[in-house]
């Protein structure tokens, strides 16, 4: 993220009723589809003047085909733009809808978008969630009423004199004018977009991966290292260090917590990474995601013979083909300078694009046709991978040890671009 002014506020997931307050602003309705165990978490990242919120929708035991979130500010928030919903406010009453590619949310599953917006001096958070019109988080529906009894209770003879009433006041109760307060001079994270992951460690409050990323050691754990790093970013205070070491048990990535399983066959990602060492002759490996599709093998990133690559953990093909005509059409990660990474993966297509710095990388390419010295060998079997996770680190096979840096990682259904 880059805004270094930003402070995470705990997770508002407060239940409350909704039928009413919708009924009297006029709001539509979607059919009662969630079920009672839904759960609506909100996670703002404030700041003066301004907000954006994540919203995590999880609908409990049962799936949803499309989807209306609705809440009630507690403060003055307005909204101002959202992403992977089309949000709409009316007074004080939120309305987020599903967009076509999210609309379906298995039970069990969950699904994500987010909010901008401006605030003023109130900041209170929003309660009354609901999905499809079901209170969501443990909020019980409103109780129904009783039809009063159509004959008073004989013990009790009616009042001769009615009750004194209060008369209503003369001026109306004073509302609270939209904020004048102009949008942030410091921006929200950059090229969030439609991403489902939009990350720049901002929200990390200790010196160890956590909330949304946590410290994991495939195989077998060493002396690598994964930390929160403020001497070193991109953009913000804040970015994850990974201190890789030498040596086939010092494995150590720092895994995402978000949930992924809202993309579909097409995933887009963008990173920032820095490092120190140039890399090695042999196979080494930044950033890995496992394939359902493979066995629940890896598809790494990471590089060999001193220049970028991926490869494929269950049969160790690699691309571009480890020629040196194919080791030319890729390229070294520049050293001591944040570089630019971007990549997309067609599980449908079996195709993948990678872009350093904005530019396309001709050996880093599957385009579904074998090409020699490129994606010959990659092609060499039908591949349909379907990703799962996403992990940030270092695995050392055989030489290499390196100090990363990453910031600024997005993931999500389109480019995010630089």
């Amino acid at each position: 993220m880059r805004i270094s002014r930003a402070r995470l506020t705990p997770i508002v997931a407060a239940g409350a009723v909704l039928a009413a307050a919708l009924a009297g602003v006029g709001l539509p309705t979607a059919p009662a589809t969630a079920a009672a165990g839904c759960r609506i978490d909100y996670v703002p990242n404030q700041w003066a003047g301004g907000f954006t919120a994540n919203i995590r929708i999880s609908p409990g035991d049962t799936a949803v085909n499309g989807w209306t979130v609705t809440w009630t500010w507690g403060g003055d928030q307005r909204i101002t733009n959202g992403w992977s919903a089309e949000v709409s406010q009316s007074g004080a009453t939120v309305t987020a809808r599903n967009v076509a590619w999210n609309a379906s949310v298995p039970a069990g599953g969950s699904t994500e978008f987010g909010v901008q917006g401006t605030v003023g001096a109130n900041t209170a958070g929003p309660t009354g969630f609901a999905l499809n019109g079901v209170p969501c988080n443990g909020a019980t529906p409103p109780p129904t009423t009783t039809a009063p009894p159509t004959t008073p209770p004989p013990t009790t003879p009616p009042p001769t004199t009615p009750p004194p009433t209060t008369p209503p006041p003369t001026t109306p109760p004073p509302t609270t004018p939209p904020p004048t307060t102009p949008p942030p001079t410091t921006p929200p994270p950059a090229g969030c977009g439609t991403a489902v992951l939009c990350d720049g460690f901002e929200n990390q409050t200790g010196s160890v991966p956590s909330g949304d990323w946590t410290v994991v050691n495939p195989d077998c754990s060493g002396t690598g290292t994964a930390a929160i790093d403020t001497a070193t970013t991109h953009s913000g205070s804040r970015s994850l260090r990974i201190n890789g070491t030498v040596g086939y048990c010092n494995h150590v990535f720092a895994r995402t917590t978000r949930g992924l399983s809202t993309l579909g066959a097409v995933r887009y990602a963008r990173l920032w990474v820095r490092h120190t060492t140039a890399l090695p002759t042999s196979h080494v490996t930044f950033l890995a995601m496992a394939d359902s599709a493979d066995g629940g093998k890896d598809l790494r990133m990471g590089g060999q013979n001193g220049a970028l690559q991926w490869n494929r953990a269950s049969d160790d093909a690699t691309l571009p083909e480890q020629s040196p005509s194919g080791v030319a059409l890729s390229l070294p990660l520049a050293t001591n300078r944040w570089s630019c990474v971007e990549f997309m993966v067609d599980g449908a297509q079996g195709r993948l694009n990678t872009w350093v710095d904005g530019t396309a990388v001709t050996g880093l390419t599957v385009d579904g046709t074998p090409t020699h010295d490129i994606d010959g060998q990659w092609l060499n079997r039908t591949w349909r991978p379907q990703l799962t996770d996403l992990r940030l680190g270092w695995e050392s096979y055989g030489e290499g040890a390196d100090t990363l840096w990453f910031d600024d990682v997005a993931v999500g259904p389109s480019r995010i671009g630089c």
